[in-house]
């Protein structure tokens, strides 16, 4: 007789290596940050204790199902994320943080709840009080005044749809978004500091020209090599500058940034100021020293948007880091359609599912209330079908659902009109559910529709829904002449994205954002916050630019909507 062993005898087992993502720190390249100590260590309402703070050891593993049986050869090294959360040392002093937030492309339902919690949570967890709110998308870094944000400001903005801040599609523009950022004081460039150099020189030519070549010589001379031309005693911040007295500006040298030299009418100054000037270089040349400038306000950038944002964000991220700028940068994925991948869903999508239901709810009442009749509710989902899977399951009066990860046709047996045709037969009454971008190669179009692209680059999809419905009408005339039929068409695409979000979608928003701070705030940068396996996690925002979420029509869930709608797999034999 074999040997067996009982099910519950306990065995050993030995998992593959783990391969840790790499995350991007600022110290990777500005390798002498100060550290300071995380302000949640006083903060009243927290008290940390022992496994309160993030280790770099916490990881959060990809995959957390494995078959043991060595049936499967094992695979590449198991994936692991960062864990997300606070760190006991942070790498930025909020009293000099100037943190921007900006909102990129369609709308989703929770929008304004994360913006109010990063709000919130910069200022009450970090103090931080320099927090901006960039309008119109990504061209609003340059062509708009940043919005100052408060907790009193944003306190009721989680009760609102869409965004405050305003979106938009399209106008990345690298070089003009990086300079903004720079120009408009959300950063602290580690190499370039712009300064105003304030001279007192008298009227007379001859003596205004041998004075700026004695400045410049010393300039030269001490600091020959360094960005810009610097010199101690009467620098003055451009906001400082006397705007009283009359004065005349050039700029010298050709490097970033120029120097601009004042002429002011004080003689009796000049000799005891070059003097000074003088001094001051010799005694900083000859102790080693070096110039430095006031405290500089550093900068944190959130960007909230889908993967064309993203894919933008890392483009950003990758200039920043080229001009190595002390600056953070974290992703909040945005897709009201939930094809954002790795992450286990994104924000606003379960009260997206939510809402599908009323427009489902709407097509069954009409479809029963008519003699033959269909409800066709057109739901979002360009790439994937996860709203209109989810809604199916959720509804169960849905008789069809068509997703643009699984084709079907129209004519002949096995297709939709054949399926329809007897679940009339049978019920009297109809409701197909279809995802925007199902069916869109059936579709007739022009070259220039073939064409055509919104301001994000993205193929314009034609209405689904109208096409069908038309189609509909057309099968029944021909096939069911002279008898009742009726298609009510229902499209509640704005309805479904522009609802504020619901009680889970809220809470889901603010553990986001908080994620997003601490990771920021830890000196953490071109990532993305969000949950892997139930457990907030950090991903390098390239990785999930490029990671797409579809619906697995091979799995179980799929299976599980067939089963309810009895809908045919549109295989044709």
């Amino acid at each position: 007789m074999a040997d067996s062993k009982p099910e519950n005898q306990k065995e050993s087992f030995s998992f593959m290596p783990i391969n840790v993502q790499n995350l991007t720190h600022l110290t990777d390249y500005l390798p002498n940050l100060q550290t300071f100590t995380n302000p949640l260590e006083h903060n009243q309402f927290y008290h940390p204790s022992d496994g309160f703070y993030i280790s770099p050891s916490d990881v959060i593993p990809r995959d957390i199902v494995y078959d043991l049986s060595g049936t499967f050869p094992e695979t590449s090294p198991q994936l692991a994320y960062h864990r997300a959360g606070p760190r006991k040392q942070i790498f930025f002093d909020p009293s000099h943080v100037r943190a921007a937030i900006v909102t990129c492309g369609g709308l989703c339902p929770g929008l304004n709840t994360v913006i109010r919690e990063l709000v919130v949570g910069l200022w009450d967890l970090y103090g931080v009080r320099q927090i901006f709110g960039v309008t119109a998308g990504y061209r609003g870094f340059y062509t708009t005044e940043p919005v100052p944000l408060n907790p009193k400001m944003v306190h009721n903005w989680h009760k609102r749809g869409g965004t405050v801040l305003v979106t938009s599609r399209g106008g990345f523009d690298l070089e003009k978004i990086v300079n903004a950022i720079e120009d408009r004081g959300f950063n602290q460039v580690v190499k370039e500091v712009w300064f105003y150099f304030l001279l007192h020189i008298g009227n007379d030519l001859f003596l205004i020209l041998s004075k700026l070549l004695i400045l410049l010589a010393f300039n030269s001379v001490f600091f020959a090599g360094r960005s810009g031309r610097r010199l101690f005693g009467v620098i003055r911040r451009g906001s400082d500058l006397d705007t009283q007295t009359e004065t005349q500006s050039i700029r010298l040298g050709g490097s970033r940034p120029p120097v601009a030299v004042r002429f002011f009418s004080v003689p009796s100054k000049i000799l005891w100021e070059l003097l000074i000037l003088l001094a001051v270089n010799v005694i900083s040349v000859s102790s080693g020293g070096s110039l430095s400038s006031p405290p500089s306000d550093s900068s944190l950038v959130y960007i909230i948007g889908g993967d064309g944002t993203l894919r933008g964000a890392v483009k950003i991220f990758d200039e920043i880091c080229r001009r190595k700028l002390n600056i953070g940068v974290s992703g909040i994925p945005k897709t009201v359609d939930n094809d954002v991948g790795i992450i286990d869903r994104s924000f606003g999508f379960q009260t997206a599912v939510e809402t599908a239901q009323q427009a489902i709810n709407a097509a069954h009442v009409e479809a029963e209330s008519a003699v033959n009749g269909i409800g066709l509710v057109k739901l979002m989902g360009r790439s994937t079908g996860h709203i209109a899977l989810h809604a199916t399951l959720s509804s169960r009066d849905v008789d069809c659902c068509l997703i643009p990860e699984n084709e079907f046709y129209l004519e002949g047996k096995g297709g939709l009109f054949d399926f329809l045709g007897r679940r009339l037969k049978e019920n009297g009454h109809a409701v197909v559910v279809v995802a925007e971008g199902a069916g869109q190669d059936m579709i007739p179009r022009s070259a220039a529709q073939k064409e055509e692209r919104d301001e994000s680059g993205n193929p314009v999809f034609l209405d689904v829904g109208g096409w069908l419905k038309s189609e509909l009408n057309h099968w029944w005339a021909r096939d069911h002449a002279g008898e009742l039929f009726a298609v009510k068409y229902i499209d509640p695409t704005y309805m479904i994205r522009a609802v504020p979000a619901n009680a889970t979608d809220n809470l889901y928003c603010t553990l986001l954002a908080h994620s997003a701070i601490h990771g920021v705030m830890a000196g953490y940068t071109g990532f993305v916050s969000g949950p892997v396996n139930g457990n907030y996690a950090y991903i390098p925002v390239a990785e999930v630019a490029q990671a797409k979420n579809v619906v697995n029509t091979r799995d179980h869930k799929w299976a599980w909507v067939r089963s309810i709608t009895n809908q045919p797999d549109f295989v044709k034999s």
